[in-house]
């Protein structure tokens, strides 16, 4: 009879089976922590994940801890820079001046300089008041200028009785003093057109050989002004003015040569 000792007995109620307890999920954080507290000596933690989610990279506390001391050095670096910036600030370079920008380099820049008038402007004011202030001469030469070509004396077997001032035809004759015209025109005497002026002071001046008048009988003249243009009317070879002067009354003529010199007339004869 075989023995049943080796062959399980199907018939027996079977043992109750050992199974393995599953850590829930309260244990599994303990584990961790416990693995943490571990890993503090070690300078890192290792995480472990008992559950069946990807496994996180582990993390290193010393290289957070040199990223922070790098990130502390770095500002600090940064705020010794800035301020040793505002310490010493950079000084830019000032152009050099140019020679025209010195405020010295003209008189005219002072605001104080105040032109000077020109020795052309003043001697131009001195003239205008040496002209304004100087007194007119009595007499003047009937014409400046001209030149004398026959004296007061005998001539030809007769008496010159006045002196030829010679300039081309239609030269000015002026007056040489005022006075009152007492003869302007040709009254057949041989001086053709002539003026005849009163000067009011027993003299009278005569201007012959004329080839117009400007002045008529009666009219008062002043010193200089012209009383006709040089001719050759009347008794004449040739465009010259024939100046006599009379004194006392009409033809009584005298040489108006020193007359003339007497009043501050200088002619050549």
């Amino acid at each position: 009879m075989q023995d049943d000792s080796s062959t399980p007995n199907r018939n027996l109620p079977h043992a109750p089976a050992r199974h393995r307890r599953r850590i829930g999920r309260h244990g599994r954080r303990l584990a961790v922590g416990a693995v943490a507290v571990l890993g503090l000596g070690l300078g890192g933690v290792v995480v472990t994940n008992l559950d069946d989610s990807p496994t996180p990279s582990p993390v290193s506390l010393d290289a957070q801890a040199r990223a922070e001391a790098a990130a502390r050095a770095k500002a600090t670096d940064q705020a010794d820079r800035s301020a040793r910036g505002s310490a010493t600030p950079a000084t830019p370079e000032s152009p050099r001046p140019t020679p025209t920008a010195s405020p010295t380099a003209t008189p005219s820049a002072s605001p104080t300089a105040k032109p000077r008038p020109t020795a052309t402007k003043a001697s131009k004011a001195t003239t205008k008041t040496t002209k304004s202030t100087a007194p007119k001469p009595d007499w003047v030469i009937p014409m400046a200028g001209a030149t004398v070509t026959s004296c007061y004396g005998p001539r030809w077997g007769t008496l010159h009785a006045g002196i030829d001032f010679a300039l081309p035809a239609g030269t000015p004759v002026r007056a040489a003093s005022g006075g009152t015209v007492t003869k302007a025109g040709d009254v057949g005497d041989g001086y053709g057109i002539s003026v005849v002026i009163d000067h009011g002071n027993g003299y009278l001046t005569h201007y012959a050989h004329l080839s117009t008048t400007r002045v008529s009988v009666g009219g008062k003249v002043s010193t200089g002004q012209t009383i006709g243009l040089e001719g050759s009317t009347g008794d004449s070879t040739g465009p010259h003015l024939h100046f006599e002067v009379h004194q006392g009354q009409m033809w009584k003529q005298i040489d108006p040569a020193p007359f003339l010199r007497a009043r501050g007339i200088d002619v050549a004869c």
